[in-house]
């Protein structure tokens, strides 16, 4: 019986979830990249299934979604989940050769990832409201944010006996649950111990181990994180597009522009290849112009 849609998305579904460990997020937007290929099969009145599909049908898929998402950077994105699930069909045996792999992504630039100044993070600190219940709570959110370098994701599933405070470390569980150590500064300790005790005060606690909880007592989600640090970057009147992820750019590039170790960064960040934690270095502004006036002729 021949591969129907369905049933490869389920297969590819499980392949993503147990062999390669990945994350509920990352599973579902490499579903919803192939689920874009069904489509156009669908509304092309074609009845072509997974097995049979071309790199001819490929090129066909990139110009019908060219068309309506003219985005570089989001139509490498879509051919990158392809890219994997027809690697994935290949290893699984159902196709004998990709058609895939001719297939080039669009050309994309190096996009720099935005990035708050000290002065920056200490005014939004500064707009938190310590005289509500959640104030310390979001205190030491950015202070952890930032003092570690975390992934949002990261945040939300920090536990109480994942702070470690007599060695000065957090045990963080990244992508694909593996487990790094990572160096956490004295002040976010300090506000941690300061929001545990409101954390004490909560009439109920659902997730007994989980360090930082709402109202009712629950793990947050990444999205009231997000709230969180865009309301307070409104009130410290910040025009940057921050998001979490803002804190985890600020932290490496702030180390590498004090002198960090690449490859310090590249572990605390928990980056499977240094290329990655490269893109930091493109962002210390500041010793590129020293660099410029010291050495240039015409400077």
């Amino acid at each position: 019986m021949s591969l129907t849609w369905k049933q490869s998305f389920r297969n590819f579904e499980t392949y993503l979830r147990l062999e390669k460990s990945l994350s509920e997020n990352s599973v579902e937007a490499y579903l919803s990249d192939v689920s874009k290929l069904e489509k156009y099969f669908t509304e092309s009145g074609s009845d072509n299934i997974p097995t049979k599909v071309t790199y001819s049908d490929l090129k066909g898929f990139i110009l019908w979604y060219g068309a309506e998402n003219n985005n570089a950077r989001t139509q490498s994105r879509v051919l990158s989940g392809i890219r994997a699930f027809y690697k994935f069909l290949l290893i699984d045996g159902e196709i004998d050769e990709n058609p895939s792999s001719l297939i080039e992504s669009p050309k994309i630039g190096l996009k720099l990832p935005e990035v708050l100044s000290v002065l920056e993070i200490d005014s939004m600190i500064a707009e938190i409201d310590l005289s509500k219940p959640e104030g310390h709570r979001n205190k030491a959110i950015i202070e952890t944010l930032y003092g570690c370098g975390l992934r949002v994701s990261e945040l939300v599933n920090l536990r109480l006996t994942d702070i470690h405070y007599g060695e000065g470390f957090v045990i963080v569980t990244g992508k694909g649950n593996k487990q790094r150590l990572v160096p956490v500064s004295g002040k976010a300790l300090k506000e941690i111990d300061i929001y545990k005790k409101d954390r004490d005060c909560l009439s109920v606690i659902h997730d007994q181990n989980v360090l930082f909880l709402n109202r009712r007592g629950s793990k947050l989600t990444r999205a009231m994180i997000f709230t969180i640090i865009k309301d307070l970057a409104a009130k410290a009147g910040i025009r940057k597009n921050i998001h979490p992820h803002t804190f985890r750019h600020s932290f490496a590039t702030h180390m590498i522009e004090a002198g960090a170790d690449l490859r310090a960064v590249q572990e605390m960040l928990g980056h499977e290849s240094i290329l990655t934690t490269e893109i930091y270095t493109h962002i210390d502004r500041s010793y590129l112009r020293d660099t410029l006036i010291m050495f240039h002729p015409r400077a």
